[in-house]
This record gives C-alpha cells, structure tokens and sequence, in this order.
C-alpha cells in the first residue's frame, strides 16, 4: 500500500515568523540580519587589513555562535521590459520607439543567454531558550526524597530581550567595521524562506531589503 504524501510544512522547523523573529518548533528564536557588502579589492592594503583585523575582533566578541549565509537569486526582468513596452508605446517619437524596441529586445537576448544574478548577504542572530532551576523547590528537595528540582522557563519576553541584545551586539559589530545591518522584517523575512525553499520557482518580487 502506497504511503500517504506528508505536507512539506511537516520538514520545516519553523513554527511561525512574527514581527521579523522566527519561532523554531523546538521552542528556539532566530532573527535574520541582512548586511550590506563592500568592495574590499578596491580598498588599500592599510585598509583591508584594517577590516580583516576588526572583523577578526568581532568575531571574538561573541559568546553565541552566529550563521553566515549569501543567497544568490537569478533577476527577474520581466517586469522592467513590460514598463519599456508601456513607455514605447507611449512615445510619439517614431526614433525612440525604434530605440526603445531595440533596447527591449536587446536586453531580452542578453538575459536568456546570460542571466543575471543577485547576492544579498544575511547574519542569522540565535537564541535558544534556557531553564533556570525553581529556587523554592530546589530548597524544598533538601528536606524530602523525589526527583532532582523542577526547572522553570523564562518567558517568552525575556527570551525575545535576549536575543535582541544579541541582534544589537552584532548589529554594532559591524558598523564599526564599515558593515551596515538591519533586521528583516516580517514579510521579508518568509519571502526570503520562500525563495530558499522553492529556488525552481520563478523569483517574486525583488525584496524590499535592500531600500533599508
């Protein structure tokens, strides 16, 4: 007998994604940075080593492992030629339609044998939920037999303080390193898993991130 196809929701950790922070079904919290780039061919030697080394000093400032990631996405024009074909047909100029035609077709040629890709760079900033022991019970479990004291969750806004301190500490980090970072917003944040977890789709709008 055939097994019975599991909803692709089943095979993603991912609870729910509210106000930019990602709930993990195992009770972690995950907040996605996206960092801008810098041209580091371009800088001095004086200056590279300047960025190596403050890099180097961020990384060792952290008590907390951080994740790394580039996501390179193929650029979806076809929204752009659709505006030049508007704006041609708008044109009164019998030269400039011909020039925009051209234009048009050009960049369709191009971007079917070349197509052109995008990378956004992102830090994912973790924070894992402690327990901390129940400070009555534990004076309680001196005097009786039973099992070892029970344990008692933060709340969940004391779990959402900590890792926005986190956010702030690698936030800061990088600025001093010529590095700008904010944190993605809600709707940025499932287009990016949408993309990530759907690559042979065709790309949706590019993402607002990169207006910050």
């Amino acid at each position: 007998m055939p097994e019975t196809p599991q909803p692709s929701q089943q095979f993603v950790p991912i609870k729910e994604v509210r106000d930019g922070v990602i709930y993990l079904k195992g009770g972690g919290l995950r907040q996605i940075l996206i960092v801008s780039g810098i041209n580091f061919e371009l800088k001095s030697e004086a200056e590279q080593n300047m960025i190596l080394g403050g890099f180097q000093n961020f990384l060792n400032s952290l008590d907390f492992s951080v994740q790394f990631f580039i996501h390179s996405r193929k650029v979806n024009v076809d929204n752009y030629l659709a505006k030049m074909g508007e704006r041609q047909a708008e044109e009164k100029n019998e030269l400039l339609k011909i020039q925009i035609e051209e234009y048009v077709n050009f960049i369709r040629s191009f971007v079917d044998q070349n197509a052109i890709i995008s990378k956004s760079f992102f830090i994912t900033v973790p924070y894992d939920p402690i327990t901390v022991p129940d400070a009555t019970k534990s004076i309680l479990g001196l005097f009786k037999k039973g099992p070892p004291a029970a344990e008692k969750a933060l709340s969940e806004k004391e779990n959402l303080e900590q890792l926005q301190h986190r956010t702030v500490q690698v936030t800061e980090g990088l600025n001093q390193i010529g590095l700008r970072a904010a944190p993605l917003p809600n709707e940025e944040t499932i287009e990016l898993f949408y993309n990530l977890y759907n690559p042979q789709l065709v790309e949706r709008e590019t993402l607002g991130i990169a207006k910050q």
